[in-house]
This record gives structure tokens, C-alpha cells and sequence, in this order.
């Protein structure tokens, strides 16, 4: 990728900064926040960790006497969800300010470990600037608002030119069915030995990469999916077991382990398999097709420790197509982070004077283009310098028109499991595709309290 002005002056800011790490008792110490975040498990991936010790520098230059100490968990997404739920759950260890994964915060709600924002959004006038979804995303069954999102994401392929080319199939490359991508898997396989034809992660330990990069992004365009929820039928307010278009969903997956065409189960199962296909598989040519999200090129700017200027004339992208082509043609998932309070931080209104910091209209935009986000504020997405700061960004930007969104209710991280077990076991060939779905039925009477409804 060749970095446009905007993205240096960004880099630039993202330089300056360096991070003060530490754990243990939150203290009494009213001058003092402690913010925890996820850390990459790729030691040279360090995005977040400079954008904050930036956001840290800045917060304490205009506040004279305050500090910000930053709390790294350094852990995959199933193990830092479990670590941050832990620190939650008592005054001696609960930060002032936590990065919250939009799937996970109504669960954190509902088991009362954070702090409704209402009153902080209502004086806040740049609240205005952010979109309804994102607000949406944050806000729970009572109708208060948890959490500030710093942006979203969406999802599609990305494709290696140079092998589809090998392979016989044209570029630009825009399949409209499912068994398009299929079959230009197959070709690749049949053409280009020695590379890994497509990619869609599975199985618990990809976590919630499995079901939303994979699972969802299949079934959430089965036929009628756009205009219900293939996951949970708001009018019951149930979930939904028992469908045609999750047992379709499931044989996709299945085709891709039993033909071969994804990575050999036992890289397919590995918990740092979404490292390798970013710092690894991608960057050297040895993955055809993936189906992955808008945030892969953070890892590839420079300083990132994987730096690929040329990705952009290498990888081209096209939306995943819905199963038959119905309309809309295309689909996407979204989700995203954000900045939530724990209900027992020793600090919280400091603790919101630091998330007002981050994010500014420059600071938000500075943190969308670094992490290759999608923008959540109005400002920032009418921004040209956003639009144009990286190659792509237009394309996953275009997408939130066509994007779908989990049923982030209290159930949903069980739910989500469950999923994950249905996947790995067909992919491992363990179980039959009607095997797991019924498995899967069973697992979700009980991650629902039983509140499930069946549906063809």
C-alpha cells in the first residue's frame, strides 16, 4: 500500500507515545484511569497500543495532574473476553475504562458489570455526530446506551490476482452465487498447487472470527435473510432452530474441509490461524481466497511489523455473494468495539473526559484510518481525506448498505459457541451436517432458556 498524506500525518501521531503497562488494584487514586484493551498477540502488530500511548500523552497534556495508566490483556478474543470478565468483577481489579466487543457488551450488561453512559451522552454534543447503528450497537434492552463505538467494520473476499489468474479465472473477479466460490476454489486447487484455494474460518478456537467471518456471513445470506434475521425471529423473540438455511450454511463448510479446499483442519483449528492468513499466507502469495474482514490492512501499514506497500496491486476484493444471487446480490456482517465504563471504576467521570479525547473528529479519524476501520461518525465519513486515505476503504465503506448485524442480546456469546461447535465438527468430519444442526438445536434450547422457536 502506498500511504496517502493523510495516513503519514496519522502515523505520525500514532509514533509518538510510549506505553505504560501495569495491572493489579485499581486504587483510590482520583487523579489516576486505568484503561485496559486487547492486545495483538502479534508482538510486532502494535496499533492500538500506539494510538493510546498517543491518546495517553494527549489526555495528560491538557489536564495537568492526571494520568492515564494503560492495562494491556494480551490474549486471543475468547481468552480476553474471559480475562476482562474477570477483572470486572471486583473494585480491586476493574479498570476505569474497557474496550468492549459489540457481541459481548449485552451480556457484560445484563450481568451488571458496566455503567450506563446516558448522562455523560446527553451533555455530549459530538454524540450527534455518530451514526444510529453504531449508537445501536451499544445500547441495551433497558434503552441506555453502554458503550461509545469507535467504529465498525464490514466483510467481504479477498482474492490474490495473480493466482486466480493462474488458475484461468478472470480478474476483476466478482462471484454472484455461492457455488462460484466454490468453483473457482476448485480450480485453484486443480491449477495451483501448493497454496490454500479459500479460507473460511471455523471452528472454537477462530472464536467469533468462526462465526462471524464464516458461519454468518453465509447464512445471513440464505434465501429470505434480508429482510428477517435468520438467527432470531424478533417477533417471537426467540431464537430459531431447526432451518433449512442453517443446514445450508453448515454444507458450505463442509464442502470446503471435505474437498479440501480451505487449510488442512489442523492449521484450520488453530487459534493464530487469523495471524498467519494476515502476516503470512496472504503477504506471500499462498491464499487464493478469503473471507475476512475490512481490517486486514492495519497489519500491512508501515511500522506495523508486517508492512506490505504493494498489497493493494496484489489482493483485489469483491462482496460475498448471497446463495443463489437473490437480492441484494450481496452481504456483509458488522460489528465493532467500544469504549464502555465498569460499573465499579474508581474514576468514571475521568474516565469519559479520556473517551471525549479519543475521540475528537481528528482523533477518531486518525484511530479509522491507523486500524483500517470503518468511520461511525457523520463527519469523518464525509471526510474526503478518510475516503481517500487508504485503498478499500470505498469498497468496505459501500458495504454497510447491504451490512446485517448479530442479535446481540445476553444469550448471544453462548449461542455464538454453539455455533462454533456445529462448524468444527463438520469441518472436522466428525459429524454430518444434520448431525450438528441437531446438536446445535439442542445446545440452543439451553443457551436460550429455552426460549427457541423452529422454523423450516
Amino acid at each position: 500500500m502506498r500511504p496517502t498524506a493523510p495516513l503519514l500525518v496519522a502515523t505520525a501521531l500514532l509514533a509518538a507515545g510510549t506505553l505504560t503497562a501495569c495491572g493489579g488494584d485499581s486504587g483510590s487514586d482520583s487523579n489516576t484511569i486505568k484503561v485496559s484493551f486487547k492486545q495483538s498477540t502479534d508482538n510486532q502488530i502494535k496499533v492500538m497500543d500506539t494510538y493510546l500511548a498517543a491518546m495517553k500523552k494527549q489526555f495528560e497534556k491538557a489536564n495537568p495532574g492526571k494520568k492515564v495508566e494503560l492495562v494491556p490483556i494480551k490474549a486471543p478474543d475468547s481468552e480476553y473476553y474471559t480475562k476482562l470478565q474477570q477483572m470486572l468483577r471486583s473494585p480491586k481489579t476493574a479498570p476505569d475504562l474497557v474496550y468492549e466487543d459489540t457481541f459481548l457488551i449485552n451480556s457484560d450488561i445484563t450481568s451488571g458489570y458496566l455503567r450506563p453512559l446516558d448522562t455523560y451522552l446527553d451533555k455530549w454534543s459530538d454524540w450527534d455526530q455518530f451514526i444510529d447503528t453504531a449508537k445501536t450497537a451499544a445500547k441495551a434492552q433497558d434503552g441506555k446506551t453502554y458503550g461509545v463505538p469507535d467504529g465498525t467494520d464490514t466483510r467481504g473476499l479477498w482474492y490474490d490476482k495473480a493466482i486466480l489468474a493462474t488458475a484461468g479465472i478472470a480478474t476483476p473477479w466478482q462471484p454472484k452465487t455461492w457455488d462460484e466460490v466454490l468453483d473457482a476454489a476448485r480450480a485453484i486447487k486443480k491449477k495451483v498447487p501448493g497454496v490454500t484455494p479459500l479460507n473460511v474460518y471455523s471452528g472454537k478456537p477462530n472464536g467469533e472470527a468462526a462465526t462471524m467471518q464464516g458461519f454468518e456471513m453465509l447464512l445471513y445470506g440464505t434465501e429470505g435473510a434480508d429482510s428477517a434475521d435468520p438467527l432470531y425471529d424478533k417477533s417471537s423473540n426467540k431464537w430459531i432452530a431447526g432451518s433449512k438455511a442453517f443446514k445450508d450454511s453448515l454444507e458450505f463448510v463442509e464442502t470446503v474441509f471435505k474437498e479440501k479446499l480451505g487449510p488442512d483442519v489442523s492449521d484450520a483449528l488453530d487459534p493464530n490461524l487469523a495471524t498467519s492468513v494476515r502476516g503470512e499466507l496472504l503477504p506471500e502469495g499462498k491464499l487464493g481466497i478469503n473471507l475476512d474482514g475490512s481490517w486486514l490492512p492495519q497489519d500491512w501499514l508501515k511500522g506495523s511489523g508486517h508492512e506490505w506497500p504493494e498489497w493493494s496491486d496484489k489482493l483485489g476484493l469483491a462482496h460475498m455473494p448471497t446463495q443463489h444471487g437473490q437480492a441484494p446480490g450481496k452481504v456483509s456482517m458488522s460489528g465493532g468495539w467500544t469504549w464502555a465504563i465498569p460499573a465499579k471504576s474508581a474514576n468514571p467521570d475521568l474516565a469519559f473526559d479520556f473517551v471525549k479525547t479519543m475521540q475528537t473528529k481528528a482523533n477518531a479519524q486518525r484511530w479509522y484510518i491507523a486500524n483500517s476501520g470503518i468511520a461511525v461518525r457523520k463527519d469523518v465519513a464525509a471526510d474526503p481525506a478518510y475516503v481517500k486515505a487508504q485503498p478499500g476503504i470505498k469498497f468496505f465503506t459501500d458495504l454497510v448498505a447491504s451490512t446485517h448485524y448479530r442479535p446481540a442480546y445476553p444469550a448471544y456469546p453462548k449461542v455464538s459457541t454453539a455455533i462454533q461447535e456445529a462448524m468444527e465438527s463438520v469441518t472436522t468430519g466428525d459429524a454430518s451436517v444434520d448431525e450438528a444442526a441437531s446438536t446445535y438445536d439442542e445446545q440452543l434450547k439451553t443457551a436460550a432458556d429455552g426460549k427457541v422457536v423452529s422454523k423450516p
